[in-house]
């Protein structure tokens, strides 16, 4: 283990089975970047308040930009015997600028440094998060238009249930995405407060200038209390339950797709590039990229279960606990962005069997919703216009036989408010036609919808050929 920066105090020196138990230099080295870029506002800070000299800060935060040009450029030596990434950066900057580099650490501790370092790393993955998320609306948007004028049999409780045009249930996905997006970006008002400053949890003597280091670093506010500041992990629990709300959603949208591609639905073909085979089975197709998709929420809810139990039995301030936050940070983000990559282009990749669809519709049970509010058009209350429906369906539908099969006789016997005229609506573009309400399926509703999302997505200036490496 490199020296260490609390060393002095210490009679003895550490075992190597602290040292190697102890250290987070493994993962926290991907905050290499945000620890050099706090660090030099801070030594600007530390010079333009002259706590240090003049000479000494601009020597320092020339050693810095040096060593940032390394990590940019991928050349910069990670010491994985050093306790941690900070460490590893001083020790660096000691071998370029000598010992004027222990002057950097003046008025800051590793607690509020490290806070600084996740929260500058949390507010770029946001932004990379929000581009990946318009991309996947982008693409599922190109997907409804392209398929307009296709009509779904839809279900509630895995029955079929009622006619509804593709595009509007593409339309559902992006709504839900849209909030997972709202959210990210609401997380993000919560993280943009600046910690440097707070030292180890009570502040300092010395006559600091945050305000300077917050607009040098391009924070939004000051953190308002110290202890608060080292202590806080709030704002990655928040992305952490963003994370898994869009999970969910991308997991549904998943298992959509799955349902869709078997051979009892038979309404989709996934291109071959996202499916598998089998060592056994030579006819197998699988969707395995929608079923780790579908898996993948269990790994980010755990990601965020792991937290909320880490943080659950802390005392203020800093434990050495919280550098257990990391990784879970990291998986989560990392997974999530791997899922939005995949199923961008997944999703540009999906063929309708048409046939197969237009077979569904056939089932005259999607119209009983239909016959219902043309009963209660007539003046029918809602109860009994149900129960006459009810009752058609037990004596034909279940039995075999169609609704446009009655004759005009059969349909008065239901009722006197049923004639010929029925018989029109027991069609699928008849069924969405008439669901002329707000964010309903009807053609034209639906055809708003898209041109309102065209629109405001259009705004949002990322190509769908982004390619993400």
């Amino acid at each position: 283990m490199a020296k260490k920066m609390w060393g002095t105090r210490f009679a003895k020196k550490t075992s190597l089975l602290t040292d190697k138990f102890t250290s987070s230099i493994a993962f926290d080295k991907r905050l290499a970047k945000y620890d050099v870029l706090g660090s030099i506002a801070h030594a600007k800070m530390l010079g333009r308040s002259r706590i240090i000299s003049k000479k000494e800060s601009q020597l320092i935060v020339k050693g810095l930009k040096s060593i940032l040009r390394e990590i940019e450029d991928n050349k910069f030596r990670i010491n994985h015997k050093a306790e941690d990434i900070h460490s590893n950066i001083q020790e660096a900057l000691v071998k370029k600028i000598g010992e004027v580099a222990h002057k950097l650490h003046t008025a800051r501790s590793r607690n509020d440094q490290i806070v600084l370092d996740v929260k500058m790393y949390i507010k770029d993955e946001i932004k990379n998060l929000v581009k990946l998320i318009i991309l996947l609306q982008k693409s599922v948007l190109g997907f409804a238009k392209r398929n307009a004028n296709i009509i779904l049999p839809s279900y509630t409780h895995m029955q079929v249930a009622q006619c509804i045009l593709l595009a509007h249930h593409m339309l559902a996905y992006i709504e839900a995405l849209e909030r997972d997006k709202d959210r990210f970006k609401d997380a993000k008002k919560r993280t943009n407060h600046m910690p440097l400053g707070s030292c180890a949890l009570s502040g300092t003597s010395l006559p600091i200038d945050r305000e300077f280091v917050k607009d040098e670093l391009g924070f939004a506010k000051l953190t308002n209390n110290s202890l608060d500041s080292v202590s806080d992990r709030d704002f990655i629990i928040e992305l952490l339950s963003g994370l898994s709300i869009l999970s969910v959603h991308l997991s549904r949208m998943a298992e959509d797709l799955i349902l869709w591609s078997t051979k009892e639905f038979n309404f989709i073909d996934i291109d071959f590039s996202f499916c598998t085979g089998s060592s056994i089975m030579p006819h197998k197709k699988n969707p395995d990229v929608l079923e780790l998709i579908r898996a993948s929420t269990g790994r980010i809810q755990g990601d965020l279960s792991s937290v909320l139990i880490l943080m659950k039995g802390l005392p203020l301030s800093y434990n050495r606990d919280l550098q257990m936050d990391k990784p879970p940070l990291f998986d989560a983000i990392d997974t999530m962005k791997g899922t939005l990559e995949i199923f961008i282009a997944l999703f540009r990749n999906i063929k309708l069997n048409e046939e197969a669809i237009a077979n569904r519709l056939m089932d005259e049970s999607l119209f009983s919703v239909d016959i219902v509010e043309h009963l209660i058009a007539k003046g029918v209350s809602y109860r009994q216009a149900h129960d006459i429906v009810g009752r058609m369906v037990k004596d034909c539908l279940d039995k075999g036989r169609k609704f446009s099969d009655l004759s005009e006789q059969e349909l008065k016997k239901y009722s006197d408010k049923l004639g010929p005229g029925i018989k029109r609506i027991l069609n699928a573009w008849t069924s969405v036609n008439m669901k002329r309400s707000h964010g309903g399926t009807s053609p034209l509703q639906v055809a708003k919808q898209l041109k309102n999302w065209a629109q405001k997505l259009k705004k949002n200036h990322i190509s769908l050929n982004t390619e993400f490496k």
